[in-house]
């Protein structure tokens, strides 16, 4: 699989979160849906990234977004980086990569020679009707955040 582009049906899933409740995609429809795929709980650029999207969460609100966090992370360990970090975006455990696999965010990566299976930092923007508007492949978390909010805006 690849990361779904603009026009496809976002595939529909429900993974448990930090809080009490599973999160369900399809329980969406009617609200734009920020799925942020991310590798790590507690690493620098995935807790950068989380602090970014929680700090414009009020503007997110105000256009009708819901902001998700997808990590192959325990339930546990996301409430831990929730708490320790004041984190205001839902976090979603996928500890069998099924979600990551199907979204195609689950990928070969290589780091000083070495092979591994991990997550690509990736965003899919996800409309009202439950399609892909937008989204955004090996991103950079400077400035990210901002580019994601301005896609809400202009959706």
């Amino acid at each position: 699989m690849t990361l779904p582009q603009k026009g496809d049906a976002a595939p529909d899933f429900t993974l448990p979160t930090d809080g009490e409740r599973d999160f369900s995609l399809s329980a969406q429809r009617g609200k734009k849906v920020v799925l942020f795929f991310y590798p790590k709980d507690d690493t620098s650029g995935c807790t950068a990234e989380a602090l970014a999207f929680t700090a414009l969460k009020d503007k997110f609100d105000e256009h009708g977004a819901v902001i998700v966090g997808i990590s192959p992370d325990s339930v546990k360990k996301h409430a831990k980086f929730r708490d320790k970090h004041e984190l205001d975006v839902i976090l979603a455990s996928d500890e069998e990569k099924t979600v990551l696999e199907t979204y195609g965010v689950w990928v070969e990566k290589s780091m000083y020679g070495r092979k591994y299976m991990g997550v690509q930092r990736s965003t899919v923007l996800v409309g009202e009707d439950g399609t892909v508007l937008e989204s955004w492949w090996k991103v950079k978390v400077p400035g990210h955040a901002e580019a994601v909010l301005a896609a809400v805006e202009s959706a």
